[in-house]
Parts: C-alpha cells; sequence; structure tokens
C-alpha cells in the first residue's frame, strides 16, 4: 500500500483571504480615526489590499500550498500582525489591527504553517517579495490618494 501524502485543507490557502477580511473589517473601522486618513481612503486601499490577498489566496489553493506567492504572503500576513502588536507596544494604547492580531492573523498563518508541514511542505518565504512589502503598502495607499482625490473633487463640485 502506498503511502498517502497528507493534503493541504482549502481552509489553510483560501482561509488566508477569510483571515485577512476579518482582520481587515478592524482596520477599516479604525484606521481613519487613527491613522487621520479618510473612510474612503481606508476602503481603497483596503480593497486594493484584498486583492493582492485573494490572488495569493487563490494561488495556494491551485497549488496546494505550493505556490511561493502564497507562502510569502502567508508569511507576510503573520508578521504583519505582530507588527500590530509592537505599534499598539509603542503607542501604550491601540493602534488598528491590534485586536484581531493575536486572535486571527497570528494563529492562522502558524496554523497555515503547520497544515503546509503536515502535508509536506516546507513553506519557503520569497524574501525578495517580502521587501517589496511596503512598495506595495506605499502603491495601494497612493492609488487611495488619486482615487479619493478625485472623489473629494467632484463632491465639492456637486456642493457648489
Amino acid at each position: 500500500m502506498a503511502h498517502e501524502v497528507a493534503r493541504v485543507p482549502k481552509a489553510a490557502t483560501l482561509g488566508l483571504f477569510g483571515a485577512w477580511l476579518v482582520h481587515d473589517l478592524e482596520e477599516l473601522a479604525t484606521m481613519p480615526i487613527w491613522a487621520g486618513v479618510s473612510r474612503e481612503h481606508a476602503a481603497v486601499a483596503i480593497g486594493l489590499m484584498g486583492g493582492v490577498v485573494a490572488a495569493a489566496s487563490v494561488a495556494g489553493a491551485v497549488t496546494g500550498g505550493r505556490s511561493r506567492f502564497y507562502q510569502s504572503a502567508l508569511t507576510g500576513f503573520g508578521a504583519h500582525g505582530w507588527v500590530h502588536l509592537a505599534a499598539s507596544a509603542a503607542t501604550r494604547g491601540y493602534a488598528p489591527g491590534v485586536a484581531t492580531s493575536p486572535l486571527v492573523v497570528i494563529p492562522f498563518a502558524a496554523w497555515a504553517r503547520k497544515r503546509l508541514r503536515a502535508a509536506g511542505i516546507e513553506p519557503e518565504t520569497s524574501w525578495a517579495g517580502l521587501a517589496l512589502l511596503p512598495v506595495l503598502l506605499g502603491a495601494v495607499h497612493g492609488t487611495a490618494v488619486l482615487v479619493t482625490r478625485g472623489t473629494k473633487a467632484r463632491r465639492a463640485s456637486l456642493t457648489r
């Protein structure tokens, strides 16, 4: 009888998007107040990042967890949970995302990595990809500025 290789559950791949969504709903609710950006800006930036996370999750599902894009996104997601905890500690108070980081982000990332290992996949991270994370964050927030600037101008012209 051949030894059966464990499979990576879809919850570990597609679940990345679900865990991200729970976490980013907290950020959407609190980022505008805490970071001084408009709700529209936060929604656009979060929506754009959601597209990236969704693509990584699907790449993980299609490859059975073997996609380096998925594995890097999973690693980045888990690490970013620790950044939220550090931001909260540094400010000695609430920081957007700190409530769901220890409850959703960090545990999900650890659980998914454990599922990968159980399936015989040693998670690899593209460190070059992770190094581009600040560029990606700048791009989504820069795009949000451009999109919401147009929205503010249209709104102002309608109220004249």
